[in-house]
């Protein structure tokens, strides 16, 4: 049965801190919580919205957890992967919890029934599902009369189409809160800069959440990054580097066929290697994923599908053969190594060619025939639209269909009713300019999405400290250089400087970091990274550029602080 309120009955006599602290170590083992936990949890079980930005590894899930078993009612918990959840599922059935159940498309109806079953009778704490399962009006149905106290919303980043992998299906999350009774809502990430982080709390419908940040710096990271002139050398040094250093350890690749040539090679040198890629089998994906935990493979070849969830511990190494697509989805790889506090090494092996193939993938055009055949269907029904009902009717998938709504909806073309429901806003424009609109927000996602690119190249081919260069992206200062990277070690990266300093300073108070600015041509953006004689901006049209300070000098109106909201 569901654990009582801290406020009900006995409970109350006990201080909130010390009956969290209790909580955490008789049904889940842990002596103490990290930093940040017991401030977000005791928010939760006090009725108020969180926002937990932690690094991987810092205990994100424990928040939720604790909190579920403090607080009347389920608890529901928005994953975006099957593994994913299997893993959380997992690790539940090992503590002294009340049962968790699972509803995804994984599973056979007579699990389904148990699952809902289980819910309704009170058995059940925790009910994991992916965003999908959101538009299913069934299941809506079905969460609204359960009761649910508190909803946790995993790899919340996803939800920010400023954010580096965004996932329409989250959008939908925010529309079914009332549905549910408004429970409390948790939003948890490891990559959240400032931008995304305001994202993630508008479109979540966050009532005044407090905001849980820890810092994004993993000190015993090494990061470092080698570059190479041709591919053939690149290949041979990712094989020698990841069969000759100590492991477990993973290699990133951006293609699904170089995933299994580097397993081939490391496996004819000895090592336990699989290649892990969206194109396996389910079951030969889970397989690797098991093994891989269990400490039956040395090394794990993988594209970017391989990571959510992997909490092992001892990962001693993560190498990337090829360029991530942005610095989000690095930090998110890179974070899989040293969860366990001791020294790993995180290197990216570069060619400055291979971000070519990386803008080619964040080039994909909106698809401007299913946005003309949403768009008028949905004028054309002229009242609120179930979308299963436009589904069948289009004969358009979940996500075509999913991907057209929210390109509209974002260029206000089409409004998402409370019960989901699609509908066309009164005095809205012809279907041709709503098209043209929504193809414009998509336009301008692919801007973000390869200057995204382009901050990687920076990061690779900075002479400055890596770690600085890093925490800057997602701004945060980092005072000095780190010591434990690449170009720290080989006296690179800039020593004490005090004209530096200075220089850095004063481009600081002219434009602070996080403040809001509008660019005479760019529009508005954020400030993330002030540097001696530039200053980087995220604009939400154009992504992120870099401005020489010279430039902005000379022109004093190119580029204005909105002090408002500076800060």
């Amino acid at each position: 049965m569901n654990s009582p309120s801290p406020t009900a009955g006995a409970a109350s006599a006990e201080p909130l801190a010390d009956l969290i602290r209790r909580t955490a170590r008789e049904r889940f083992d842990w002596d103490e919580l990290r930093p940040g936990q017991l401030e977000a949890i005791s928010a939760l079980v006090e009725g108020h919205d969180v926002l937990v930005v932690m690094p991987t590894g810092a205990g994100k899930s424990a928040v939720y957890q604790v909190a579920a078993l403090l607080l009347d009612g389920p608890t529901v918990v928005v994953s975006p992967l099957i593994s994913l959840q299997l893993d959380q599922l997992a690790g539940l059935a090992e503590q002294d919890t009340p049962e968790a159940v699972a509803v995804n498309s994984a599973q056979k109806d007579s699990q389904l029934e148990h699952a809902w079953k289980e819910l309704h009778a009170g058995k059940a704490e925790f009910v994991f599902l992916s965003p999908e399962q959101l538009a299913n009006e069934e299941v809506v149905e079905r969460l609204a009369g359960a009761g649910v106290s508190l909803l946790a919303v995993d790899e919340a980043h996803c939800v920010s189409s400023w954010g580096h992998d965004f996932r329409p299906d989250y959008l939908r999350i925010g529309d079914v809160l009332e549905r549910l009774g408004r429970p409390t809502v948790a939003a948890l990430t490891a990559t959240a800069s400032p931008p995304v982080r305001e994202e993630v709390v508008e479109r979540l419908r966050m009532r005044e959440p407090l905001q849980v940040v820890r810092g994004f710096d993993r000190p015993n990271l090494e990061l470092r990054v080698q570059r190479f002139a041709d591919e053939r050398g690149k290949r041979d040094a990712v094989v020698d580097r990841a069969a000759t250093l100590p492991g477990p350890g993973l290699v990133y690749t951006a293609t699904r066929k170089d995933t299994e040539r580097y397993a081939a090679a490391l496996a004819d040198r000895g090592l336990r290697a699989e290649a892990y890629h969206a194109g396996r089998k389910a079951a030969d994906r889970q397989q690797v994923h098991e093994d891989f935990l269990a400490g039956n493979l040395d090394v794990v070849v993988a594209t970017s599908a391989f990571g959510m969830g992997i909490d092992k511990p001892d990962v001693r190494f993560v190498l990337h053969a090829d360029v991530s697509d942005s610095l989000d989805s690095y930090y998110q790889e890179i974070g899989r190594a040293g969860r366990d506090g001791e020294p790993a090494l995180a290197q990216l092996l570069y060619r400055s060619e291979d971000l070519g193939l990386r803008k080619f993938f964040a080039s994909g055009g909106p698809d401007g025939d299913t946005l003309t055949q949403v768009a008028a269907a949905v004028r054309r029904h002229d009242g609120p639209t179930p979308p299963t009902e436009l589904e069948e009717e289009l004969s358009l998938s979940h996500t075509r269909l999913t991907n057209a709504v929210n390109l509209l909806e974002q260029a206000g073309s089409v409004e998402v009713t409370d019960r989901g429901e699609l509908e066309y806003p009164d005095g809205s424009l012809a279907v041709d300019e709503a098209v043209e609109a929504a193809e414009e927000v998509a336009h301008a996602r692919q801007r973000l999405d390869r200057s995204r690119v382009e901050m990687m190249r920076g990061y690779a081919e900075t002479t400055g400290c890596r770690r600085q260069f890093l925490l800057g992206y997602f701004g945060e200062e980092l005072p000095e250089p780190c010591g434990n990277c690449d170009t720290c070690a080989d006296g690179s990266a800039m020593a004490a400087d005090p004209e530096a300093d200075a220089a850095v300073a004063e481009v600081g108070a002219q434009f602070p970091l996080n403040a809001r600015v509008r660019h005479r041509e760019w529009g508005a953006g954020v400030v993330m990274r002030p540097e001696a004689d530039r200053v980087t901006v995220l604009f939400e049209q154009v992504g992120y550029r870099t401005l020489a300070m010279q430039a902005l000098d000379g022109d004093p109106e190119l580029l204005q602080v909105d002090d408002a909201q500076a800060g």
